[in-house]
């Protein structure tokens, strides 16, 4: 699972929403990203995107595997002001593809967290491996693996 955004790496645990703090959605890491104007989400993993929305996308892999990446906390009330698709739902997306141009800094003024968890759907913490230590992160450079 690639990162989607460029910023420093944080556990679950410190994103300020319980649901994902606490991995009820699933396991994964988290992405503080750069507030550094507009930022482009890019596709985590190759695969066709069977959720699209403006603040989250889920792409599912050729072998099932369903990954979600949630733009910011609190983000869906936003109603995608602010976000721009660069891509429709159903698309087939290569690792490292832009789906979404966002601004961090403009969420966080607005009062939300900018943090952006990846969260492996459907997986257990075990079967992730090659966590990403922490601290600084490019889109597209490996956050972890999923054995599945």
């Amino acid at each position: 699972m690639l990162s989607p955004v460029p910023g420093r790496v944080i556990e679950l645990a410190e994103v300020p929403d319980p649901v994902f703090a606490q991995a009820l959605v699933g396991p994964g890491l988290a992405v503080d990203p750069d507030r550094t104007g507009a930022v482009t989400a890019v596709a985590p993993v190759p695969g066709r995107l069977v959720k699209l929305h403006p603040h989250a996308f889920v792409v599912q892999t050729e072998d099932g595997a369903g990954v979600l990446t949630h733009l910011g906390i609190d983000t869906v009330q936003l109603e995608g002001a602010g976000f721009e698709l660069h891509v429709a739902e159903g698309d087939t997306v290569a690792a490292g593809a832009a789906v979404v141009t966002w601004h961090p800094a403009a969420v966080e003024s607005g009062g939300r967290s900018p943090v952006a968890p990846v969260i492996a759907l459907e997986a257990t913490a075990g079967q992730l491996t090659s966590l990403h230590a922490g601290g600084a992160v490019a889109a597209g450079e490996v956050l972890f693996v999923w054995n599945r």
